[in-house]
């Protein structure tokens, strides 16, 4: 046997023997010092001195009692206490001298007593040690008491050791397949992803078909995508196809605290897999163990992670080729930096993604079909506009949000439609809305309804520039409502809601169109109450605009002729250039934006007051005040110089 592994071996058996050892030494000390230390902890002073005996009969009157123990023994204790003192006197006289005493001084001065009992005895252990004995024990005791606490330590320490600390290990449990529930239709459309599945398993199933083609790798699978995309119930639904059992155990659990502990964890998850035969091996939330390793100074944090990769490399025997790896990330290589070697073990990768308005609608179609008959209203259901108001929704967060629809129907007695719908949207994305915040600040409601107003019109601007009717603005207007409710959720004294737009790929036209509407507030309050009157409700919308510009100008390079990503370049002069060109785009954008909103200055006026009164306007209550003052429109439009938006971004290109 190699000198390293009998090392181990030693090493393991003086951790069980040092256990073994702290484990007896605090038992042993707990129960002597529960059976030991008297009841009624009155200290014991110990004597063989037979002269106290004879003392007792010039402080008779001092006694408060005394008391002979074991009279007929080999050595009698005479018990006895004085009055208003804390002290027990036992004294131990030779059986030849006690009958002496008790005639010539006891009964001969008067002087009253009585044989102790036994359970004053047991109560009292004390009594019959000798002085020597009881100040051993005493010691011992006293020496418990004092390093009890640094025992219960070096015992943990050793049990963490050799053990792991309890309660800090991997959370995994083991689930049999007939315990795990969900079939592939819990995946709605997302059609590529299920191609991806049947591949998958196809593979598992028929490994000695790719074995012919010289494919004999562990099958490890790495699923990415946003929460709530359905990834731990699609390793369910694996594990059942398949028969085998699954072990899930969360990523960020396997740090136990102490080094190695991940190592350890993992190898334990591995053993156990390894004896089932055949078993999945699901990490949750493991976007941890895919950063790039040797970034730190401190080696052993990459342990874990280098442990995975051995284990995902699989074993030279056959002792492993039933384990089939799943690890679960929210993040993956194209939007976030990861360790090649890691990324390398894996033969499958599937990505999630967030579902399309077609595949929303189905959701939300089957989520409210599990409802009894009678609670949704069918008829004066649009799932069409549901979906439309929840882009960007996850599956997770579509089947909360019709949750949230059947706490507001159980509350108020309704039944779900799409007014319902639309209230549990903004309840589970926004959060409760107050009124009473500003109810009574007239000033700040004012100052609210212009800002929100703001965000609104120069969100349809530029359809507005474009000649369109009011009727298609409306209809390529995301809007949702306009609100001067609080929300304190998001920290807003008032918001305009509006649905997402499915489009990934935006661009620098959009990109500008997003930062004017963030404008819009801050815009309208300058326009209003002046440059020295813009308040500080402007931060969140600046801090946006000033995130997005900083993409536009330094990563993406929109207004250079060189397409590079001046991030990665290091330089004092660079820096400077960009801060300067960021200054110069934002200074451009917000101009256009206060000329723009200055345009709409009386349409605005005329409708702040509506909006007051109200706290909130719909999509189609905003439009219908927009009609009625549709002849302001044609003069809000007549000034050249802010005819269009994309003219200012050409002429800023060619420049």
């Amino acid at each position: 046997m190699p000198t390293f592994a009998k090392l181990q071996i030693a090493l393991k058996n003086v951790y069980v023997r040092v256990l073994v050892v702290l484990l007896i030494a605090l038992t042993v000390g707990l129960v002597i010092y529960k059976s030991d230390v008297p009841q009624d902890a009155v200290p014991v002073v110990h004597s063989q001195n037979i002269a106290e005996i004879t003392a007792l009969a010039a402080q008779k009157d001092k006694l408060d009692y005394l008391l002979v123990a074991k009279p007929l023994s080999d050595a009698p204790r005479y018990v006895f206490k004085f009055k208003g003192a804390q002290e027990l006197h036992v004294v131990k006289v030779p059986s030849t001298s006690h009958l002496s005493l008790e005639r010539e001084v006891l009964l001969k001065n008067a002087i009253p007593y009585s044989i102790a009992k036994d359970d004053f005895l047991a109560s009292h252990k004390a009594v019959m040690l000798d002085e020597g004995e009881n100040q051993t024990r005493a010691e011992a005791i006293d020496f418990l008491k004092r390093h009890a606490l640094d025992i219960i330590v070096i015992f943990f320490v050793f049990y963490a050791i050799k053990f792991g600390i309890p309660g800090m290990g991997p959370s995994a449990t083991m689930i049999q397949p007939d315990k795990l529930k969900g079939s592939m239709d819990d995946l709605i459309g997302m059609d590529d992803i299920k191609t991806e599945v049947k591949h998958l398993e196809d593979m598992i199933r028929n490994r000695s078909l790719y074995k012919q083609h010289n494919i004999d790798k562990p099958f490890n699978v790495m699923l990415t995508g946003p929460a709530g995309t359905g990834k731990t119930k699609l390793v369910g639904y694996l594990a059942k196809q398949l028969n085998v059992p699954l072990i899930q155990a969360s990523g960020s659990a396997l740090e136990s605290g102490y080094v190695g502990g991940g190592s350890k964890a993992l190898n334990a998850l591995y053993r156990k897999a390894c004896a089932k035969g055949q078993c999945i091996i699901f990490l949750d939330e493991a976007q941890s163990l895919f950063m790039p390793r040797g970034r730190s100074e401190k080696k052993w944090e990459d342990d874990t992670a280098n442990t995975l990769l051995g284990l995902l490399d699989g074993v030279k025997s056959d002792k492993g080729n039933g384990v089939i790896w799943v690890v679960a990330s929210n993040f993956d290589d194209a939007s976030t930096e990861m360790d090649e070697a890691m990324l390398r073990r894996f033969s499958v990768k599937i990505n999630f993604r967030l579902p399309n308005k077609a595949e929303r609608k189905e959701l939300l179609r089957s989520f409210l079909a599990r409802k009894q008959d009678g609670i949704v209203n069918w008829n004066n259901l649009d799932l069409d506009q549901v979906a439309e108001m929840t882009t960007n929704l996850s599956p997770a967060l579509l089947e909360t949000v019709v949750e949230r629809a059947s706490l507001i129907c159980i509350q108020e007695k309704l039944v779900i439609d799409t007014d319902v719908m639309f209230r549990a949207f903004e309840r589970a994305t926004i959060g409760l809305t107050d009124r009473a915040t500003t109810a009574e600040k007239a000033k700040q409601r004012e100052r609210i309804a212009l800002h929100e107003l703001g965000h609104f019109f120069m969100q349809i601007d530029p359809y507005l520039r474009e000649g369109m009717s009011l009727d298609e603005v409306k209809e390529k207007s995301h809007l949702l409502k306009i609100s001067t409710e609080a929300v304190s959720k998001i920290g807003a004294l008032g918001y305009v809601l509006q649905s997402g737009d499915d489009m990934s790929l935006r661009t620098l036209e959009e990109l500008e169109r997003d930062v004017i509407q963030l404008y819009g507030g801050v815009a309208a309050e300058e326009l209003f109450y002046g440059a020295r009157g813009i308040s500080v409700g402007s931060q969140n919308d600046i801090e946006k605009a000033t995130k997005m510009l900083n993409m536009m100008v330094n990563r993406l390079s929109m207004y250079s002729r060189s397409k590079i990503d001046y991030t990665q370049l290091q330089t004092d002069a660079n820096g400077e250039h960009t801060v300067r060109q960021v200054e110069e785009k934002s200074d451009e954008l917000y101009s256009y934006t206060l000329g723009a909103i200055r345009d709409y200055r009386g349409i605005i006026e005329s409708i702040k007051d509506t909006l007051i009164e109200r706290y909130v306007l719909s999509k189609d209550a905003v439009f219908e005040l927009l009609a009625e003052r549709e002849h302001l429109f044609a003069a809000a439009l007549a000034a050249p110089r802010h005819a269009s938006l994309k003219l200012c971004t050409e002429t800023a290109m060619a420049v």
